[in-house]
C-alpha cells in the first residue's frame, strides 16, 4: 500500500497538475484540427479524450480544495466561494467567446474568410446576429471549441452539495450520480439551446457523473486512501479494455464488426447512452474508457514518478494555472483555425501555430508563477523593499508521489477548477 503520511502544509500531489497540464496540451492540439499534431492526442487511442480527463480531475481538485471547508456541513462562506468560482468561469467564457467572435469577424471582413461562418455554430452570427448575441450571453448558444467552460460553471454550482453528499455517504453520491446519468440518457434531458434547437453539446446533467467520480476520488485521496482499491481482478480487465479500445479505433474490421453489434443492441431496445459513442451524454464506451484510464494511471509506480519528474515540470506548470492557460489556448486555437482557413499552409505553418501557441501558454503560466512568488515574499514576515524577489519555487516534494492526503491550503483553493 502507498505511504499515507500527510504532506507538509501547502504541498500538492504533482499528478493532478501533471495530468491537467497534459490535458490542456491535448485540448489545444485537438482544437486546431487538420494538423499532424492532433494525431498524437489520447482520442486517437480510445473512446474518450482530454475533455473527460479534465472534468474528472476538476472534480478531484474541487474535493481537495473545498472538501475541508464543507466537512462540518454546508455553510454560506464555502458555498459562496465555490459559486464565486462558477461566476468567474462564466465571465471567462464570455471573454473567450468575445475574442473568438472578434477573430472570426476580422477574418471574414478583411481576409475573405467567410467560410468560417459555416462551421462551429457560427451561422447565426451572419443570419440572425441579435438572437446570436442573446444566446451567447445566456449560454443558450455556444460556439464550437468555445463550449466547455459553461458546463464546468454549472457543475460547480452543484459541487457543494455533491461534495457534502460524498463526505456523508460515498456510496450515496455514487448511486445518485449514476441514477442521474441514467435518467438524463433515458429521457434525453439537457439544458436548452437558443437560437438553435436541441441542447448543450457538453451536457452537464450527464457529465456530472465523471465530475462526481472525480469528487469521490479526491475525497478519498485527502483521507489517504483510494476510492477504488488496487485489485488484480480490476487492474487486468481495465488494462484489457484500454488495449481493446486502442485497437478498436484503429481497425476498420473491428469498427465494422463492433459497430454492427451496437446496431443490433439498439434494435433490441438497449438505451443509446449505454452502447453508442455519444459525447453529449457520456455514453457507455466513452465512460468505461475514461474510468479505466484513470484507474490504470492512478496505480502506484512509474506514473507518479514520471508526473513528479524534473522533465515534466513545464507540464505541471501549465496544470497549476489551468483556467488562464485554457482560456488563452482557446483564443489561440480559434486564431489558428482562422489562419489555416485564409492561408492554407503545410507542416511548417502548422508547427508555428501549434508550438508558438504552446509557448505563449507556457510563458503565461511562468509569469503567473513568478507573480505568485512575488506575492508570497511580499506577505512573508520581514519582507520589505529590500527583500529579494523572483527566486525559483522549491522543488517538488518526493513524498508527494503516493496516494497521500492533501492538506488544505490557500494555494489549492485558488487553483480549484
Amino acid at each position: 500500500m502507498p505511504d499515507k503520511t500527510p504532506l507538509p502544509s501547502g504541498a500538492r500531489d504533482p499528478r493532478l497538475d501533471f495530468f491537467r497540464g497534459l490535458s490542456l496540451v491535448m485540448i489545444y492540439l485537438n482544437h486546431v484540427p487538420g494538423t499532424l499534431y492532433e494525431l498524437i492526442t489520447s482520442r486517437n487511442f480510445g473512446h474518450s479524450d482530454a475533455a473527460e480527463g479534465f472534468v474528472f480531475m476538476s472534480g478531484c481538485a474541487a474535493a481537495l480544495a473545498y472538501g475541508p471547508k464543507l466537512a462540518g456541513g454546508l455553510n454560506v462562506p464555502s458555498v459562496r466561494k465555490i459559486w464565486g468560482r462558477s461566476w468567474l468561469l462564466y465571465l471567462v467564457h464570455l471573454m473567450t467567446a468575445a475574442w473568438a467572435i472578434a477573430i472570426i469577424s476580422a477574418a471574414v471582413k478583411w481576409f475573405d474568410g467567410a467560410a468560417l461562418l459555416d462551421r462551429n455554430a457560427l451561422m447565426p452570427l451572419r443570419d440572425d446576429p441579435f438572437a446570436f448575441l442573446i444566446g451567447i450571453a445566456t449560454l443558450g448558444h455556444q460556439i464550437g471549441y468555445v463550449n466547455i467552460l459553461p458546463m464546468y460553471a454549472v457543475l460547480l454550482l452543484g459541487a457543494p452539495f455533491l461534495i457534502r453528499l460524498g463526505q456523508r455517504s460515498p456510496m450515496g453520491l455514487l448511486a445518485f450520480t449514476i441514477a442521474m446519468w441514467c435518467v438524463t440518457g433515458l429521457f434525453r434531458l439537457d439544458l436548452p439551446n437558443y437560437p438553435f434547437e436541441g441542447g448543450w453539446f457538453f451536457n452537464p446533467l450527464a457529465w456530472q457523473l465523471i465530475f462526481s467520480i472525480g469528487i469521490l476520488t479526491g475525497l478519498a485521496l485527502r483521507g489517504g486512501t483510494r476510492f477504488v482499491p488496487v485489485k488484480p481482478w480490476l487492474v487486468w480487465p481495465a488494462a484489457a479494455w484500454l488495449l481493446l479500445c486502442a485497437i478498436w479505433v484503429k481497425s476498420e474490421y473491428l469498427m465494422g464488426a463492433l459497430g454492427h453489434v451496437v446496431w443490433h443492441l439498439r434494435n433490441w431496445g438497449v438505451p443509446f447512452f449505454l452502447v453508442d459513442f455519444d459525447k453529449t451524454y457520456v455514453s457507455g464506451p466513452r465512460l468505461l474508457h475514461i474510468l479505466a484510464l484513470a484507474y490504470i494511471l492512478s496505480l502506484p509506480g512509474i506514473v507518479p514518478r514520471i508526473a513528479a519528474s524534473r522533465a515534466m515540470a513545464p507540464v505541471r506548470k501549465l496544470g497549476r494555472h489551468s483556467l488562464p492557460v485554457f482560456a488563452t489556448g482557446t483564443i489561440l486555437a480559434i486564431f489558428s483555425q482562422a489562419v489555416k482557413e485564409v492561408h492554407p499552409g503545410g507542416f511548417a505553418q502548422d508547427s508555428v501555430l501549434i508550438l508558438g501557441g504552446l509557448a505563449i501558454q507556457y510563458a503565461l503560466a511562468s509569469v503567473r508563477d513568478w507573480l505568485r512568488e512575488v506575492d508570497k515574499r511580499a506577505a512573508a514576515p520581514g519582507s520589505g523593499p529590500g527583500a529579494a524577489i523572483g527566486a525559483p519555487p522549491p522543488a517538488p516534494n518526493p513524498r508527494a508521489l503516493s496516494d497521500m492526503p492533501i492538506p488544505e491550503s490557500r494555494w489549492a483553493a485558488r487553483n480549484a477548477p
